[in-house]
C-alpha cells in the first residue's frame, strides 16, 4: 500500500534550504548569470509597456513619423534582449537542476551500495528504480521551474507593478487589491497537492514493482497461464494511477479558476476606472493603454507564480523521498575501530551464533562449527534449516543478533569489510552476470587483471572453450543476467570469476542445483578446481555432490542436529541418513520432524538430547 508523506511548513524550509546547502550554493556563479538575464527580462518587459505608450501618444496621435521609426526600432531591440536573455537564463537553470540531479542520483547510487542486504530486499528494486527516475524528474521540474519563475517572474511583475503606480497609482490600487484575497487558497492547493503527490511517488514504485515482477517472470506467467491474474494486477496498478495523477491535475487546475476570476474582476475595474478618466481628459489614451498592457502582461508571470506552490511541494515531496536514500545510514558498516583483517589460514567458525530476520522470528538457535584452514565443509539439511543464513553471516552481509563469526580467530564485526570480503570468494545457485561482455563478466573477480589472467581462469573454469564458440568471443554481450547463455555457461563464468580473484576462503550455494548432469559434470570438474586448497563452505542439495567433504553439518529447524563424514552420517541412521534415502527414491524433501527418535552415535557429533526433541522445539525455517 502507497505511504503518504506528510511535509510540514518547517519541513519545507529544511528541505529548500537543504537543497540551497548541499547543492545549489556550488553553482553559484550560473545562478548569478541567470539573475541578471532575469533582471534583463524584467526591464525589457517593462520597456515593452513603456514603447506602447509612445506609439500612441507620441507616434500616432501626434503624428510624428520619426517617432514611429524609433519606437519600431526600439521594439526590435527589446523584443530580442528580452528573448535572448530568457534563453541564457533558462539554459542555465535547467543545467543547475541537471546538474544537482546528477549529484543526487550518485549520492543515491553510493547509497544503495552501502546499504544493507536486508534493506534492499524490503524495500524491493522496483520502487528503488522509481526514485532515479520518476522521483529525480519531480525534482528536477521544480528546481526549473521554481527557481526560474521565483526569480524571473518575480522581477518582471515587480517592475510592471512599478510603472503601474508611475502610470495611476489609484488604478493600480484597484488592480491588485483583488490579488491577496487568491493567496490563502492557493496556499490550501499546494498543501493538498503535496500530499497527493507523495501518495503518487509512492504508488509509482508499487506500479514499477508489478511490471518488473510480470516481466522478468515471464517464462513462469506463460507456464502457469497466468497472463489474465498478471493483466488485472496491472491493471489495477494503472487504475490507481491514473486516479492519483488525475486527482493531482485536478487539484493543480484549480489555481486557473482562482486567477482567472480576480484577474478577470480587476480589468473590469481598470476598464471602467480608466474609461472614466479617459473621458474627463484625465488620463491619455496612450497611458490607459500602458496600464492596461502592464496589467494583462504581468497577468501571467504573476499566475505562475500562483502555481510555484504547486511545483514546489511536488519537488519537495520527491527529495524527501530522494534524501530518506541519501541520509540511510546502514546497520552493517566498519566500526569506528574497525581493523585490517590479518589473513593467516583461512579458518572460519561460528561461535554460539544466534540470528533473527526483519520480521524478528528467530532463524539460527546457538549454531557452532568449524571450518579448518584448507578443508571442505557441507552444510546440509531440509529447506528452512537456515544453511543460506549460515553462509550469509560470514561475509557480513547480515550480523549475527549473539554469537560470533570468525575468520583466523577475528571476528568479522572487528575488522574492515573491504578487508573480510577480500578475502572470500563466492559461488551461487542464483549466478549473477552483468549485461556487459565476458571479459568484463570474468574480470569482476579482479579489476586490472591481464588478458591471460582472465584467459587462464576461463580455461581452469571449463570455459573457454564455449566461450571461443561465442560469435565475439570474449566480447560477446552475454545480456541481462547472462540471458544469452546457458545454465551451465553461466555458472562456469562465475567460476572463472572466482577462479580469477583468488581468495582463500570459497563460499559454494548449492552451485550445481539446477544444472542437468552433462552441465553438473562439466561444472563439478570446474569446481574441484576451485576448491583445491582453499577453506571452503558448501551448501549441498544433491548429497552425492559432496560425498567427499572433510566434514558434514546437518542443520534442521536452524540448529546443527548431526555433524560427521558421509560414511559415518550415512551408518548412522539419523536425519542425514534419511535424506540420502529420500533422495534415493526420488523424493525431494523431509518432514520437519521425524517420529522416530535417534540417538547419536560415538562418532557422530550432536547437541544435547535427541534428535526427535530438537527437530520439535527448532523455531521458524531459516531462509
Amino acid at each position: 500500500m502507497a505511504s503518504k508523506s506528510k511535509i510540514s511548513d518547517d519541513d519545507t524550509r529544511v528541505l529548500v534550504a537543504r537543497l540551497w546547502r548541499d547543492y545549489m550554493r556550488f553553482y553559484l556563479g550560473r545562478l548569478t548569470v541567470a539573475v541578471i538575464c532575469m533582471a534583463i527580462v524584467g526591464g525589457a518587459s517593462g520597456g515593452i509597456v513603456y514603447l506602447v505608450e509612445q506609439t500612441l501618444d507620441e507616434a500616432l496621435i501626434a503624428g510624428s513619423e520619426t517617432m514611429i521609426w524609433t519606437v519600431a526600432i526600439g521594439f526590435l531591440i527589446v523584443a530580442f534582449t528580452r528573448g535572448a536573455a530568457n534563453f541564457a537564463q533558462t539554459t542555465l537553470m535547467h543545467s543547475v537542476g541537471l546538474r544537482i540531479i546528477q549529484r543526487m542520483q550518485g549520492q543515491m547510487f553510493n547509497a544503495l551500495q552501502r546499504a544493507d542486504i536486508q534493506y534492499l530486499h524490503d524495500e524491493g528494486t522496483a520502487r528503488q528504480l522509481s526514485r532515479f527516475s520518476n522521483d529525480v524528474n519531480f525534482l528536477r521540474d521544480a528546481i526549473s521551474k521554481v527557481f526560474t519563475s521565483a526569480g524571473r517572474d518575480s522581477l518582471v511583475v515587480l517592475v510592471l507593478v512599478g510603472q503601474m503606480f508611475y502610470l495611476n497609482w489609484q488604478m493600480a490600487v484597484v488592480a491588485f487589491v483583488f490579488f491577496p484575497v487568491s493567496v490563502l487558497p492557493i496556499v490550501r492547493i499546494g498543501r493538498r497537492l503535496r500530499r497527493v503527490s507523495a501518495t503518487t511517488q509512492s504508488e509509482f514504485g508499487q506500479m514499477t514493482s508489478v511490471l518488473d515482477d510480470s516481466l522478468k517472470g515471464a517464462r513462469q506467467v506463460r507456464a502457469y497461464r497466468m497472463q489474465d491474474y498478471e493483466q488485472r494486477r496491472a491493471d489495477n496498478a494503472f487504475a490507481e494511477m491514473y486516479r492519483l495523477v488525475f486527482k493531482a491535475a485536478v487539484v493543480r487546475s484549480l489555481t486557473y479558476p482562482i486567477m482567472d476570476g480576480l484577474s478577470g474582476a480587476a480589468l473590469a475595474a481598470i476598464l471602467v476606472w480608466g474609461g472614466y478618466q479617459i473621458l474627463q481628459d484625465t488620463m491619455t489614451v496612450g497611458e490607459f493603454m500602458a496600464f492596461f498592457m502592464a496589467v494583462i502582461t504581468a497577468y501571467q508571470p504573476m499566475r505562475s507564480i500562483a502555481n510555484l506552490n504547486a511545483a514546489l511541494q511536488e519537488g519537495l515531496a520527491a527529495a524527501q523521498r530522494i534524501f530518506s536514500i541519501i541520509d540511510y545510514e546502514p546497520r552493517i558498516q566498519d566500526k569506528p575501530d574497525a581493523r585490517t583483517l590479518v589473513p593467516e589460514s583461512g579458518r572460519v567458525a561460528l561461535r554460539d551464533v544466534h540470528f533473527s530476520y526483519s520480521s524478528g522470528e528467530p532463524v539460527l538457535h546457538g549454531v557452532d562449527l568449524e571450518v579448518p584452514a584448507g578443508e571442505t565443509v557441507a552444510l546440509v539439511g531440509p529447506s528452512g534449516a537456515g544453511k543460506s543464513t549460515v553462509l550469509n553471516l560470514i561475509p557480513r552481509f547480515y550480523d549475527v543478533a549473539a554469537g560470533a563469526v570468525e575468520v583466523d580467530g577475528q571476528d568479522v564485526r572487528d575488522v574492515t569489510m573491504d578487508s573480510l570480503l577480500a578475502q572470500i570468494g563466492l559461488v551461487s545457485q542464483e549466478t549473477t552476470l552483468f549485461n556487459d561482455t565476458v571479459r568484463a563478466n570474468i574480470a569482476y573477480g579482479r579489476t586490472g587483471a591481464s588478458e591471460a589472467e582472465i584467459v587462464e581462469a576461463a580455461k581452469s573454469a571449463a570455459a573457454h572453450d564455449f566461450i571461443m564458440g561465442l560469435p565475439q568471443g570474449y566480447e560477446t554481450v552475454v545480456g541481462e543476467q547472462g540471458v544469452k547463455l546457458s545454465g551451465g555457461q553461466r555458472q562456469r563464468i562465475a567460476i572463472a570469476r572466482a577462479m580469477l580473484k583468488n581468495a582463500p576462503i570459497l563460499l559454494l550455494d548449492e552451485a550445481t542445483s539446477a544444472l542437468d548432469t552433462e552441465s553438473e559434470r562439466q561444472v563439478q570438474g570446474a569446481l574441484k578446481r576451485l576448491m583445491a586448497g582453499r577453506t571452503v563452505v558448501v551448501i549441498a542439495h544433491r548429497l552425492s555432490t559432496i560425498a567427499d567433504a572433510d566434514r558434514i553439518y546437518v542443520m534442521q529447524g536452524g540448529r546443527v542436529v548431526e555433524s560427521g563424514t558421509h560414511s559415518s552420517l550415512s551408518a548412522h541412521g539419523g536425519l542425514y541418513a534419511r535424506l540420502q534415502a529420500m533422495q534415493f527414491q526420488g523424493i525431494e524433501e523431509v518432514p520437519a520432524s521425524d517420529p522416530e527418535p535417534d540417538r547419536p552415535s560415538d562418532d557422530i557429533e550432536g547437541s544435547d538430547g535427541d534428535l526427535d526433541r530438537r527437530e520439535q522445539a527448532a523455531g521458524p525455517s531459516g531462509r
